[in-house]
């Protein structure tokens, strides 16, 4: 069985991950949509409700499940028996920075692959530290993100 690991903080999930999820459905006979832990990011959501909302989203994908780790990627990766790390790219920007971190994962574990994923160009200027400053302001968000992200930033906002 060909798995995928497809890790980041998701808080929260936008479309642009969505995408870049339903395209690794495609390619791989699992994906794990892993959440890191990483406090030190100061996140919006706790990591079970980034979780919880990751399933949600990915419901109508059979092939994709959610999980959350808080250890080196590659050993994450290891004890899920997945044989590639699966990162987005916006733009150029982003390439150099996952690069490096390919490239060290790499060397922690040469029998890890990363692949690189462009999510469709409508989704290209999305991140999630946009969608969340869009949603603290009081902007419709329901183009960015799937539908129960958009509930929970509603809820967390409204106070």
């Amino acid at each position: 069985m060909r798995t995928a690991i497809y890790p980041g903080s998701f808080d929260p999930l936008t479309n642009g991950h969505l995408d870049v999820v339903q395209r690794a459905a495609k390619l791989f006979d699992r994906v794990i949509v892993a959440v890191a832990k990483n406090e030190g990011k100061n996140p919006l959501f706790p990591l079970r409700e980034r979780v919880a909302l990751v399933k949600k989203s990915v419901a109508h994908l059979p092939n994709v499940e959610a999980d959350s780790f808080d250890s080196l990627l590659v050993q994450y990766v290891v004890s899920r028996k997945a044989q590639v790390i699966v990162r987005g790219l916006r733009a150029v920007s982003d390439f150099e920075f996952e690069f490096q971190l390919a490239l060290m994962n790499r060397k922690l574990n040469e029998s890890i692959e990363t692949i690189f994923m462009m999510p469709k160009d409508t989704y290209t200027f999305l991140s999630s530290r946009i969608v969340k400053e869009i949603a603290r302001l009081g902007g419709d968000v329901r183009g960015f993100v799937p539908g129960p992200v958009q509930a929970a930033l509603a809820k967390k906002f409204s106070t």
